[in-house]
């Protein structure tokens, strides 16, 4: 079964992608399963110099899912390109590069750094501004279209932009991103979300708020990628809840032409060669010559 799939140029050999912040750099998931099973995989999030997170407690898990709010703990770009670039490079996968900045300048930079290194660069647009009063840049279709065009300007590999879903209409950012050049867009990054300990009266998470993932948040991913299907001509690449292939399979029937996986990696590392099999029998099941023939095949 032809599961190859195209984003801008870029041939995986599969669908499947390792989602940025539940695979680390790999290194972890090699000692467990062949990571040249992904499609791609999608780094940690780099941001220029390295950054220690938020503090303890920023994780924890509630009803089908998990609350995080890590606080974009990494080595920097410097050490990404010296130390874990080389060790991803070793795998017969592409590299996503995802970027994150607290000014238009930093991912400028970083989009300078990492564009002839890596196969793509995802940009994660839910920072907060810095420089212009906190409001996370994603949620601003303005801000979208700016960074976007900016990034775009310096870029020699295709760019992904990384939507949020904390807005009320997602489909403006995604029109935004595509007018300012975008390749390709990714949704849904976590939901903002909240738990408290109620025999102690204080939030789960040490920052109060972090951002939902898992199975919980599925539907509204499928929804917001149907949506955004319906408005833009660039590829999407789904992710949000996926656990199984038949979770995967709603991505495509909905307008994704690639997945991505990451909470299900916490408690299946091995959920990549099922997600894929399983695609592959559905496809011959229902007749299907290539993932590709699904992409939007909506029954409405």
């Amino acid at each position: 079964m032809n599961l190859e799939v195209e984003i801008a140029g870029v041939r995986l050999k599969n669908p499947v992608i390792a989602a940025s912040g539940t695979f680390g750099f790999g290194r972890e998931y090699s000692k467990l399963i062949d990571i040249s099973e992904f499609g791609a995989i999608c780094t940690k999030g780099i941001t220029l110099k390295k950054r220690i997170g938020n503090p303890q407690p920023r994780l924890c898990e509630v009803y089908a899912g998990i609350i995080n709010s890590v606080g974009l703990e990494n080595p920097g770009v410097e050490a990404f390109v010296n130390d874990e670039l080389p060790f991803l490079k070793s795998f017969d996968t592409k590299i996503i590069a995802n970027i994150n900045g607290f000014a238009k300048e930093e991912f400028v930079e970083l989009t300078k750094i990492l564009t002839s290194l890596v196969d793509m660069i995802e940009v994660n647009l839910s920072c907060p501004n810095v420089k212009e009063g906190g409001m996370v840049f994603g949620k601003d279709p303005e801000k979208v279209y700016e960074i976007t065009n900016s990034v775009k300007n310096v870029a020699s590999c295709p760019i992904i932009v990384k939507l949020t879903p904390n807005v009320t209409d997602i489909t403006q950012l995604a029109v935004a991103a595509e007018k300012a050049g975008a390749d390709a867009i990714s949704l849904i990054n976590t939901i903002s979300a909240m738990a408290i300990d109620i025999e102690t009266r204080k939030p789960l998470i040490q920052m109060v708020t972090g951002g939902l993932s898992g199975p919980a948040i599925k539907p509204i991913a499928v929804r917001m990628v149907y949506e955004c299907f319906k408005k833009v001509r660039i590829p999407i690449i789904g992710m949000g809840g996926i656990m199984n292939y038949k979770d995967a399979i709603e991505f495509f029937i909905a307008g994704a032409t690639a997945i991505q996986i990451g909470t299900v990696n916490f408690i299946n590392p091995k959920a990549v060669y099922e997600i894929k099999e399983g695609i592959e029998d559905y496809l011959d099941r229902k007749g299907f010559n290539s993932i590709r023939e699904l992409v939007g095949n909506i029954n409405i």
